[in-house]
């Protein structure tokens, strides 16, 4: 099957489970949860979770609620990561960020309310088949990615980093709790579920860090090109390198994270996809 149509497929199915998670109530704190959840996101971080599930031959009716629990990890963390507090930002995916739709007491107890129904979803999901310390392994792996160890810690090394420690060896420690964690743990989870071995998992986890540094820095990319009063200083490594060399570098990652799932011998065309789609193609020349 095209990698294209069989992503669209998945994203259609985690689209219906992620419904059926946050349809049921008709609170403000429901509103704004669907909102933060139904405004246009990529589902980039589930779709990985299922596609390296499915790559190790486990169903999809036991990843979907490990898939949905981890996309709405994810959206906490951005409808806090935009509160006044931290970024202050107006806008999320070209709509009126959750504080400046609800209020700023909503969007923090919304944030709340996603983080707290992902880890309800994850004890609720069902055991795979290689039994429960699978399941608990997972619970362990998401726990850490996002705690105080992992995606607030780099939080707070966003909201505590000086402009003249914006190099690469500090860039990477931030990126690599606050963005490439949760890419990093969406992917191995979808291989631990399925009982996959100690190497692979390793070489899965090299491959979503690896991911999880490109994307950041091409996101980084796009901000460089905004009017700095809507995006505010945020520690910013683009701006630092310059264009070509950040697009340099993201190549670089994403070479490495391809290169880390062909030494394992993991031959999966929709997780190259994955990489290949942030990569920056040589121009050509006229």
């Amino acid at each position: 099957m095209d990698t294209y149509l069989y992503l669209q497929q998945k994203k259609a199915r985690l689209e219906a489970a992620l419904r059926s998670f946050l349809m049921g109530e008709d609170s403000a704190i429901f509103t704004a949860m669907r909102y933060a959840v139904f405004s246009g996101g990529k589902r980039f971080r589930p779709l990985l979770l299922l596609t390296s599930g499915d790559y190790f031959g486990l169903a999809e009716e036991i990843l979907l609620p490990y898939a949905c629990a981890i996309e709405l990890i994810h959206n906490y963390s951005l409808v806090h990561d935009d509160l006044p507090a931290m970024d202050n930002d107006d806008t999320r995916r070209g709509q009126p960020t959750c504080h400046k739709k609800f209020g700023e007491a909503v969007a923090i107890l919304a944030g709340d309310g996603l983080l707290s129904l992902a880890f309800e979803i994850l004890l609720a999901a069902p055991w795979p088949p290689g039994g429960p310390g699978l399941k608990e392994e997972v619970c362990r792996q998401v726990a850490l990615a996002v705690g105080p160890a992992g995606l607030i810690a780099g939080q707070w090394l966003d909201l505590s980093f000086q402009p003249e420690e914006t190099d690469l060896a500090a860039y990477e420690r931030l990126a690599q709790k606050k963005t490439a964690g949760l890419i990093r743990v969406s992917v191995a989870s979808g291989a631990r579920l399925a009982g996959t071995d100690s190497a692979q998992i390793a070489a899965l986890e090299a491959y979503g860090t690896n991911l999880g540094l490109a994307w950041q820095l091409r996101d980084d990319l796009e901000d460089i090109f905004q009017d700095e009063s809507t995006t505010g200083f945020r520690p910013n490594l683009a701006r630092v390198l310059g264009a070509q060399k950040a697009r340099e570098q993201v190549n670089r990652w994403l070479e490495q994270a391809v290169e880390a799932l062909k030494k394992a011998e993991i031959n999966s065309g929709p997780l190259e996809y994955f990489a290949h789609q942030l990569e920056f193609k040589a121009e050509k020349e006229s």
